[in-house]
């Protein structure tokens, strides 16, 4: 069982620390691919704040309404974040925008916690299938800290 706190999520507000630093990115690097048939750093971090939106907009609201949580099809969702970073927006604007929308989410997380820590379903599914841990909004931020991990190391073997 995974231990998960009001830590999970300043953690999850932490990362936009480490983001802030890419403002350093050189801008030809900024939208080249980190590898072969792989996202580019604009393209991951359209990605983490389309996923944080997500939450915002549909996730939040369905626990609040009483609903489980349902994520779309991930490479679909992705392709939509991928298309924004390349559609021309600054890379300033970008990690502005990624920032502002998951300070906002962290603000949500932290002031609603009846959503938080509510036990809920994901895609019709109870528990974690890797972890047997049940389902609530927290093992999400959880999750998505470790994505973001993920993410960081990607990016960092190539800046």
């Amino acid at each position: 069982m995974i231990s998960l706190d009001r830590s999970t999520i300043l953690q999850y507000k932490k990362f936009t620390e480490w983001t802030d630093t890419l403002q350093d990115v050189q801008e030809s690097a900024w939208l080249q691919p980190i590898a072969e048939r792989k996202a580019s750093v604009g393209e991951i971090i359209s990605h983490l704040k389309n996923w944080d939106s997500y939450l915002i907009t549909t996730i939040i609201p369905a626990i609040k309404a009483g609903e489980g949580m349902v994520f779309p099809d991930f490479d679909s969702f992705n392709d939509i974040a991928y298309e924004y970073a390349r559609s021309g927006i600054s890379q300033n604007r970008l990690l502005d925008e990624f920032k502002l929308t998951r300070l906002q989410l962290v603000e949500i997380l932290l002031a609603e916690t009846e959503v938080v820590f509510k036990r809920v379903t994901v895609n019709g599914v109870e528990t974690c299938p890797h972890t047997g841990t049940p389902y609530s909004l927290l093992y999400i931020i959880h999750e998505f800290n470790d994505h973001d991990k993920h993410h960081k190391n990607q990016i960092l073997e190539v800046i």
